[in-house]
């Protein structure tokens, strides 16, 4: 990757990294499924306007839009939400490090659902790897009902995205541009949530929020939704699917970083244990460390 892949790389972890920061400050005073109805809804915004300004429009077909339904509810709705009850349970920096498990449910998803993307020998173990390092974070201490069902939650949410990501393969062939499907998907993510919102939230009865709340709502649909998925599938194009796979190592660093400064958070031993596990596997996964790391061990 050239120095501007790796830039970007580095502040696109800091964007999703902020993303666990903002919404553990929105949860304070705002519901979940209605943070995340916002979160997509403003940041489709954006997209909309960027892609009017580029003199592209969102596709008429029926059948492409109930695509766009599935899509934002794999990869927007369901987890967002998940998400969003699981910080009600545990630290923001938790989150983020099970976020990194997205890898793992890949594999095996795409191994499943595809023929072009087989799970190899040293994935398996990268996925065993990554997975030994959540049932470290769970540990015998969590119990059933609190720390433990936040996680199984979070792990629920990126199996959702790793489905999403095998799904999302489907525009491809159909030639629909991925700024456009990330704007479908937001927009149907945002018809999905809307009725749970109204119904089981009703926002008009809560107290208005704060000023620091809606500057947490801001930055989670602007800056961590509608920027971050331009400079994502930016980065996509200069630098390929597998490169901005590392943006998974660092979202971390970002969240745990600002709930300790931030929230006063803190992660216990374990938690730190495991997302050691959890960077061995993804790295099995990804290969290149180990394939860095070759020559110098012939040498040695």
């Amino acid at each position: 990757m050239s120095g501007r892949d790796w830039g970007s790389l580095l502040f696109l972890s800091v964007l999703w990294g902020g993303s666990f920061f903002f919404l553990a400050v929105a949860l304070k005073e705002l519901p979940p499924i209605t943070i995340m109805l916002l979160r997509v809804a403003l940041g489709a915004i954006p997209l909309l306007l960027f892609l009017r300004l580029r003199g592209e429009s969102l596709p008429t077909n029926a059948r492409i839009w109930g695509m766009f339904l599935i899509l934002g509810l794999l990869n927007n709705a369901l987890p967002f939400v998940l998400y969003a009850f699981a910080q009600l349970r545990i630290a923001s920096g938790l989150a983020s490090i099970l976020n990194a498990t997205t890898p793992l449910w890949g594999v095996l998803v795409a191994h499943l659902f595809t023929r072009d993307e087989r799970a190899t020998p040293t994935k398996i173990v990268g996925v065993l790897l990554g997975f030994g390092g959540v049932a470290v974070m769970i540990g015998t201490g969590a119990q059933m009902g609190g720390e433990a069902v936040a996680i199984l939650m979070c792990l629920a949410a990126t199996l959702s995205y790793a489905f999403a990501a095998v799904y999302a393969r489907r525009f491809r062939p159909l030639g629909i541009p991925p700024l456009t499907v990330a704007t479908g998907q937001l927009i149907g993510a945002s018809l999905l949530l809307l009725p749970f919102s109204l119904a089981l939230e009703r926002p008009w009865t809560i107290a208005p929020p704060s000023a620091a709340t809606w500057a947490a709502i801001a930055g989670f649909a602007l800056i961590c939704t509608s920027f971050a998925y331009w400079l994502y599938f930016r980065l996509l194009a200069s630098a390929g699917a597998t490169n901005a796979l590392l943006v998974t190592f660092l979202i971390p660093v970002t969240a745990i970083l600002l709930g300790a400064l931030f929230l006063g958070e803190a992660l216990e031993p374990r938690h730190y244990a495991g997302m050691v596990l959890i960077a061995l596997g993804l790295a099995a996964i990804d290969g290149r460390p180990f394939r860095v790391l070759r020559p110098s061990l012939r040498g040695a």
